[in-house]
């Protein structure tokens, strides 16, 4: 166990590279399972959730050569059709092996996944999906969930909800389902893109990529790949906030600019800018943030959604940056019921909060935060606490820093290196 222990108003600047998306990765690793020729995938982060997954394939017999931020797996000589449950209980993508390990070698047995606590996290749709392809699903006496081949053929599916891992899932098991598979309601999130990407240059036929219509015709082998993981949205916007809180000029290269035009279009309201140059997204210093409100001067709304709305990972961070914006807004948490549990520990800090219930909270800024000593209950709401305290006057304490670990890679080093005075104590 460790904590950060962070000094706030240090100035955050200078060049950030982004590191491979965290939610495409996680993916991409159980999608080794779907041949039996070496993949390789290249930009990898090293985070505390890819060492899980990758102790499971381990543990399934997976041969995996890495080095850096590379890694080749082969699952040529898979022994096992149950991934450890003490370490699926690690992550929730450990669900993920389900699609691949029964459409290609039968079976398989998933303890209950873990994952963030942020409100009820259905895998219903994951099993409908899975289902309507021909793969049974059962309880065995531990309560682990069962997934064997039967019927297995292409299905025109429609999701009950946008999920992206269940969208992944049965991507991964259509694409060696024989005939033609339709997936409506589909994800469409860069980082399932991404997946997408990855499995058409491993041979998968699929159409639609980027919309919420997927059309895929199942084919029988599948072959290995050489793929490189696509920048970490999420990561970046991360610390482009560190930079405005700070009030740093911070230059990000290795991104995607269509993957930020979501965020650029709702941190407008609270008066974010930056530039681009290619693939560098430029940071100017010493900001100031002015909400804009909507016509008619009424108060303006961020709500998260499925992509292409705003993403649910960054709500949080968007309401540290509101705390310290000239002006009101409101933030609507409309996909999970917990994410904004963390809002008593900013109001703690000085923020200027009211939590209307547990979606929906109005921000009021500017607020002088003051440092405290906190806890990270989940990724998302432990690095928004983080960039609190970078701006906050005085030295936070965040417990449960191996929690931050899972999706950010060696935040409190890289921070460091654009200035910022963060430490991390083992306790």
């Amino acid at each position: 166990m460790s904590e950060f222990i962070i000094r706030g108003g240090r100035c955050v600047h200078g060049v950030h590279r982004s590191p491979g998306n965290k939610n495409a990765a996680l993916p991409m690793l159980a999608a080794c399972l779907l041949t039996d020729e070496p993949v390789t995938l290249r930009n990898l982060p090293a985070i505390r959730d890819v060492e899980t997954m990758l102790r499971i394939l381990d543990g399934l017999g997976v041969s995996i050569s890495r080095k850096g931020h590379q890694v080749v797996l082969c699952s040529k000589g898979i022994r096992k059709r149950v991934p450890d449950p003490a370490q699926c209980r690690e992550v929730r993508t450990s669900l993920l092996f389900a699609g691949p390990l029964a459409a290609r070698h039968g079976k398989a047995v998933i303890a209950r996944p873990g994952g963030d606590s942020i409100g009820r996290r259905r895998f219903d749709t994951h099993l409908d999906g899975l289902q309507q392809l021909g793969i049974a699903i059962s309880r065995n006496a531990s309560g682990s969930c069962v997934f064997t081949r039967k019927t297995f053929a292409g299905a025109d599916i429609l999701l009950d909800e946008a999920s992206v891992t269940a969208t992944e899932n049965i991507i991964m098991a259509a694409v060696l389902a024989p005939g033609t598979s339709s997936i409506f309601n589909a994800a469409c999130e860069p980082h399932v893109q991404d997946l997408c990407r990855m499995l058409q240059s491993m041979g998968a036929s699929i159409s639609g990529v980027g919309t919420n219509r997927l059309v895929i015709d199942g084919v029988k082998k599948l072959k290995g790949t050489n793929h490189r993981i696509a920048s970490d949205t999420i990561e970046t916007a991360s610390f482009v906030a560190a930079a405005i809180l700070t009030g740093g000029a911070l230059t990000v290269e290795n991104i995607a600019p269509e993957d930020f035009r979501v965020i650029d279009k709702h941190w407008s309201k609270l008066g974010v800018q930056w530039t681009w140059n290619d693939s560098q997204l430029h940071v100017p210093a010493k900001q100031k943030l002015r909400v804009n409100n909507d016509f008619g001067s009424a108060i303006p709304k961020i709500e998260d959604g499925p992509w292409p709305n705003f993403p649910s990972d960054l709500l949080g961070v968007t309401l540290v940056l509101a705390t310290q914006a000239e002006g009101t807004v409101l933030l609507f948490e409309k996909m999970f019921e917990s994410r904004m549990y963390f809002v008593d520990r900013m109001i703690e800090m000085g923020a200027r909060i009211v939590q209307c219930d547990p979606h929906r909270v109005v921000v009021s800024g500017p607020a002088p935060l003051h440092a405290t000593r906190l806890h990270s209950p989940d990724i998302r709401a432990g690095i928004s606490l983080l960039l609190a305290a970078l701006c906050a006057e005085g030295e936070s304490h965040i417990g449960n820093a191996h929690i931050i670990d899972r999706g950010y890679e060696a935040v409190d080093r890289k921070l460091r290196h654009l200035g910022a005075d963060i430490r991390r104590k083992r306790v």
